[in-house]
């Protein structure tokens, strides 16, 4: 089974429309694939009806912005129901406020030395509600301000950066009963990439658990190979099903493309066997 169950289109920050990433996945060689936009839906029948019409299994999914311990994490929600009136609601108001946000991080960048930076990375938006930090990172790229989206995140936009403007998402309890409310599975985004102490971590994990979410990415395009192994391990010390994604957006700003990644550690259990 080659799952690659998170990805990226131009409902939220992707440069692909959901059906050219769909195809994508396709030429990839996913049998098993979801697209999970940020905070958004609307992409989600597009992505079904063009990946079954190819022959791929489809999950609906999402990923959901989260405030925990003042840092931002990622929960996706695999096998959602995409009309859950629970689930849009909470998700419209996890998007609002991300205007007001861009703008700020617009007049930051200006005070370093980037300025007319908000109108640039509103020539990379397909959807106004969903400007985030990634359409930034194009602009400044395509400006010659860095070398790469993730050297914009390193020097500039990434959490506690200079040009970093904090917003508050949803709670992790509200996105864990969002995706069940939609009959889904909650699975931790890749966790490599958060900045916690292991202390932080382990009460993460725990609270994850306590309600309700049963999985972790562990082969992910947003961690290293000894990442593979690190969230391996945790996914055993904590009984977690493990989950496994290229967190594709779009060619060359990621690590890997759609259906590329190496197979989960062969002795944890996949997350996705429960709708197979």
């Amino acid at each position: 089974m080659n799952a690659d169950l998170h990805c990226h289109s131009t409902v939220s920050d992707g440069q692909f429309a959901p059906a050219d990433v769909a195809r994508r996945a396709h030429a990839g060689g996913v049998t098993l694939w979801a697209l999970t936009d940020h905070d958004e839906l609307g992409g989600q029948h597009e992505a079904r009806s063009t990946a079954e019409a190819l022959g791929m299994k489809y999950l609906s999914g999402v990923e959901i912005s989260v405030t925990w311990a003042s840092r931002t994490v990622h929960i996706v929600g695999l096998g959602i129901d995409p009309t859950s009136s629970v689930l849009i609601d909470g998700l419209a108001r996890t998007r609002s406020g991300r205007a007001a946000r861009a703008e700020a991080i617009g007049e930051q960048l200006a005070t370093l030395g980037v300025p007319n930076a908000y109108e640039g990375a509103l020539k990379f938006v397909s959807n106004p509600d969903m400007i985030s930090r990634t359409h930034f990172a194009r602009f400044m790229v395509e400006s010659g301000y860095c070398s790469s989206t993730q050297d914009v995140f390193t020097r500039y936009l990434g959490d506690g950066k200079a040009g970093f403007v904090p917003h508050r998402w949803a709670r992790l309890s509200n996105a864990v009963s969002w995706i069940q409310a939609a009959g889904g599975e909650a699975v931790i985004a890749h966790p490599g990439r958060y900045d916690y102490s292991p202390v932080e971590f382990d009460a993460f994990f725990a609270e994850f658990i306590d309600l309700g979410g049963k999985a972790i990415e562990v082969v992910t395009g947003s961690h290293t190979p000894d990442q593979y192994r690190e969230y391996a391990d945790v996914a055993r010390r904590f009984g977690f099903e493990a989950s496994r994604g290229s967190d594709f957006h779009a060619p060359g700003e990621g690590r890997v493309d759609l259906g590329t990644l190496p197979p989960l550690p062969s002795d944890l259990k996949p997350v996705w066997e429960r709708w197979l």
